[in-house]
């Protein structure tokens, strides 16, 4: 059960999709939301011990006028939050984006589910790097919303993309709660054949997932390895998936399942929340 839920506010990007979406869900969980944002401070802190007091004191200057950003994208979220009566807390950071990245993965460990913006590549931004961040980091779920996300999370519809690896297993567990609420599962293989054996099967998961009473059904695709990724977001659409569950892949792994070159994929180009596991 999610009951305290962190969600990632961006400072040099729209808000207004994490906003909606972490908001939307912890009122329907009744869960706690920690809102975290970052103001970012360019110079480094190495530079700082250097410099001597001069540069220190530029530095903090620096370090309270990205606080101030941070606790303006705050600002929006808590008016938001207030509005629809949910327990919530805001934490304003300002850091350089390595020390930030560092901070926001411990927070990270301490929640529930976690959920962050996906990057968006016409931007640059050091908002891009926490999804990333927060992933390999956080020891537990984390929910990807597009940053075209807008209105209410919703999870009825829900895909599981499946191969049958540790990670997936891992996403199906820390999908529990969303599971138990759905109203139709959707088992999703490409090239099944090739990677999954028998006993742990799209099949061997539909039993399993079966005997909690949840409805699923399997759907077996085939496609090359460059066309994964489109190939499930399609089937997403055809089906009308609220949600996609899957296995978030480090970059040495990337190649080691028939879905690991999908986690840079689909961060990439994302049409429906996804929540990973890593």
């Amino acid at each position: 059960m999610y009951k305290d839920i962190l969600v990632h506010i961006p400072t040099e990007r729209p808000m207004r999709s994490a906003i909606e979406g972490s908001i939307s869900l912890a009122s329907y969980l009744n869960a706690h939301l920690d809102a975290v944002a970052v103001g970012y401070v360019a110079t480094s802190t190495a530079y700082v011990m250097e410099g001597g007091a001069a540069v220190a004191a530029v530095f903090e200057l620096e370090r309270e006028r990205a606080v101030e950003r941070a606790e303006a994208a705050l600002a929006v979220f808590r008016s938001e939050a207030a509005n629809a009566g949910i327990s919530y807390a805001c934490h304003a950071l300002g850091a350089i984006p390595a020390d930030a990245a560092v901070s926001l993965g411990e927070m990270a460990r301490l929640h529930d589910l976690s959920i962050v913006l996906q990057p968006d590549p016409a931007q640059g931004a050091f908002d891009n790097d926490v999804p990333g961040e927060i992933l390999f980091q956080a020891g537990g779920p984390v929910l990807f919303l597009p940053y075209t996300f807008r209105g209410a999370f919703k999870a009825n519809r829900i895909g599981i993309c499946w191969d049958g690896s540790r990670l997936a297993a891992r996403a199906v567990r820390d999908a529990a709660t969303f599971l138990a609420r759905a109203g139709e599962i959707v088992i999703i293989t490409i090239n099944e054949a090739d990677a999954v054996s028998g006993e742990a099967s799209a099949s061997s998961l539909a039993k399993h997932l079966g005997r909690r009473g949840l409805p699923t059904r399997t759907v077996s695709l085939s496609a090359a390895r460059a066309d994964i990724q489109p190939t499930i977001l399609s089937l997403a659409a055809d089906e009308s998936l609220d949600l996609l569950v899957m296995g978030g892949y480090g970059h040495s792994r990337l190649q080691e399942r028939i879905l690991g070159g999908v986690t840079r994929a689909m961060l990439e180009a994302m049409t429906v929340p996804t929540l990973m596991s890593h």
